[in-house]
Formats: structure tokens, C-alpha cells, sequence
């Protein structure tokens, strides 16, 4: 388990003793996250700055971090309101909604990655090109409980493919063991997304990302979701998460090295120990602005709206998967599970100020 808030202050600033004796002020609410998988230097960076920039003070919440070995672990962790939130991929709580099964209790409200991070990549100077090509091939996963594994045999199935006869899909562990793992050829693809595809291209492997179907392009990757009875009867406890996160990712954004070296801060083990220092900054630096760009901005340069949601997207996501025989049926209802009813309160404050006081801060 890691908690990148490890502890409370110890020491109350004046502003709040100034609070505390007009008999205004609270304890902070506890908002546990909880990952599908490990934080990395690219997305970690974010819930450091929002504590050391005050992003989550002034919302007054203490936010925590888990993480479990994929959606399959998480989920139940939210159904159960044993995490307050939890940030997976949406086909597994898509496929819940299938005909004969139990929908998990569970509402997206915020949509943390808008675009697909998802990848199949493989080494560039070796005989696969398409997915097509893949027949007889292993795809390695970071665990057999990821999120991931549902789209990837409908991509599979699209290609006449199918998973577990002409393709297997296997466990590799994440990030070094599953880099380790394509290289030795022990795997033939790994199913990682971006920017661990990245982190592998900077140890100098060369790599292939074969080429997706449109629809499998446009979808999300991971989401904020919460029970729905928290939906229901605490928006504004969320509301109030996804606004500091919101600020966070544009500090991130407008200062990607202190995302780096606030993510270090709290994980220091993660911190190359050997090698270049200045490189492996650098690395570290395109990666979060890979990420951040991604996430604040759209392939035409234009800017997204903070959170939200692309159901059209999602709707057409959720046909292919059923003609690719993943889903038992179409009729998921999208537009119960992905809310955009609170994303007016993220974007609301001065983002001018929030670039301006990350690019100051040290």
C-alpha cells in the first residue's frame, strides 16, 4: 500500500488557528484513491503538488493513495465503500451491466485520462506489424485482473482472433519485469499503456505500437468513479477532489520538472539510483509532459473541459465490444455510469493563478 500523504501537519498554520477560534473550521475529509495500478512518474507528481501547493488543504481534504493489481481488485474496494474513490478502466464496470449480472454500485464522475493510453507494443525490428499479426503470439498484462483484458480480446476478435487459442494473454508484472519479459521474448506484445512505453523506449529498446481501430482510439482510459451513494448524497466532497486534482494536473503541466521532483519527494525509491541524473530528469520531464498534454489537450491542440466525459464516444465503445462478443448486449446504460453533472465545479477558479504560482514555486 502506498500513501503518498503519509501524515497530517504538525502544525496548524495561522489562518486556521484564526478559524478554529471563531469556531469555523473542520477536520479535514479523508478522500482515499484507490489505483489499478502503481503510481509512475508520469501521473504520480500530480497528488504531490496538490498537497505541497495547498490545492487539497484548501478544499479540506487528506487524500490518500492505494493501489491494487488492477480493476478487478479495486472495484469491489468502492462497491464495499471501503475506498472513497477509485480510478479504473470503465470495461469492467461496463461489463457488469451485461444481461444476467449484478451492475456495480458505482457512478464515473470525473474523466482523469480522456484519451485512450492503452497500447500493443511490440520490438520494432521484429516480424509483427498489425494485430493481425499477433496469431500465435503472447500478450503480456501487468496482471490477469486488469481492466485492459476485456477490449484487448475484443481488438483480438476484430482481427478474427481468438483470445486463448491463437493468442494468449499472460500475467507479466509491470513496468521492469514486463519490459524484461518482451525483451528476452518470453512475451511477444505488451499491453502497457503510453507512457510505460515510453519508459521503455528511454532504456533504449526500440518498440512497434500496432495500430488500433478508430473506436478503440477515442475511448478513455482510467476515470474517478465513486459509489453512487456517494454520488448521491456527497457531491460536493467529489466535487471538491476533482477541483484540487484539477488544479494539480495544470501545475503539473505548467511546471513538469516539480511534478517530477515532487513525485521523487514522496517515492524516492522510485528515483534512478545509476546513470545520468540530468538524463534520466530530463526522461522523467517529457513523460509528464506527454501525460499532461494529453490530458488537458485534444490531438487538434484544442483544450478539454476538465473531467468530462465524451458519452457519444463511450456509447459507440460499448457497440463494438458487444459485435466483437465481448458484451452479452448493447443496452448498457452509458449515461447512468458516466456523469458529467459536477464537471462545472472543477474548472472553478483562476487557472492563470494556478500556472502562475507552479512555474514561481520551488
Amino acid at each position: 500500500m502506498f500513501n503518498i500523504l503519509t501524515s497530517r501537519l504538525a502544525c496548524v498554520s495561522a489562518a486556521a488557528l484564526s478559524l478554529l477560534a471563531g469556531g469555523a473550521a473542520h477536520a479535514a475529509d479523508t478522500v482515499t484513491v484507490a489505483l489499478a495500478v502503481p503510481l509512475t512518474v508520469s501521473s504520480g507528481g500530480v497528488y504531490g503538488l496538490g498537497k505541497d501547493l495547498g490545492y487539497f488543504e484548501a478544499e479540506n481534504i487528506d487524500v490518500k493513495t492505494i493501489a491494487f493489481q488492477g480493476a478487478g481488485a479495486l472495484l469491489p474496494q468502492v462497491a464495499a465503500k471501503k475506498v472513497t474513490i477509485g480510478l479504473p478502466l470503465p470495461e469492467t464496470v461496463l461489463a457488469s451491466y451485461e444481461t444476467g449480472k449484478t451492475p456495480l454500485p458505482v457512478t464515473y464522475f470525473y474523466n482523469a485520462i480522456p484519451a485512450n493510453e492503452l497500447e500493443l507494443a511490440v520490438l520494432a525490428d521484429g516480424p509483427i506489424k498489425t494485430i493481425a499479426d499477433l496469431k500465435g503470439k503472447k500478450i503480456g498484462v501487468g496482471a490477469l485482473t486488469w481492466g485492459t483484458i476485456p477490449s484487448t480480446r475484443a481488438l483480438l476478435r476484430q482481427e478474427n482472433l481468438t483470445p486463448g487459442k491463437d493468442v494468449d494473454i499472460v500475467a507479466v508484472g509491470v513496468l521492469g519485469s514486463g519490459f524484461l519479459a518482451l525483451k528476452e521474448g518470453r512475451v511477444d506484445a505488451l499491453n502497457y499503456n503510453s507512457s510505460w512505453t515510453a519508459m521503455l523506449e528511454q532504456t533504449g529498446t526500440k518498440v512497434h505500437r500496432l495500430p488500433y481501430p478508430p473506436v478503440f482510439q477515442k475511448i478513455n482510459s482510467n476515470g474517478f468513479l465513486a459509489h453512487e451513494d456517494t454520488v448521491r448524497d456527497n457531491p460536493q466532497l467529489l466535487a471538491r477532489f476533482g477541483r484540487a486534482y484539477t488544479k494539480a494536473v495544470i501545475a503539473c503541466d505548467a511546471n513538469p520538472r516539480l511534478c517530477v521532483e515532487t513525485f521523487w519527494k514522496y517515492q524516492p525509491e522510485a528515483k534512478p539510483k545509476d546513470g545520468d541524473a540530468d538524463k534520466q530528469l530530463q526522461d522523467a520531464i517529457t513523460l509528464v509532459k506527454k501525460r499532461m498534454d494529453s490530458t488537458l489537450r485534444r490531438q487538434d491542440g484544442s483544450t478539454r473541459v476538465a473531467g468530462e466525459f465524451d458519452v457519444p464516444v463511450i456509447k459507440s465503445f460499448v457497440t463494438a465490444m458487444h459485435e466483437a462478443g465481448e458484451f452479452n448486449t448493447a443496452n448498457i446504460p452509458v449515461d447512468t455510469i458516466f456523469s458529467n453533472a459536477l464537471v462545472p465545479e472543477f474548472s472553478r477558479f483562476d487557472v492563470a493563478a494556478v500556472q502562475a504560482q507552479a512555474k514561481a514555486a520551488k
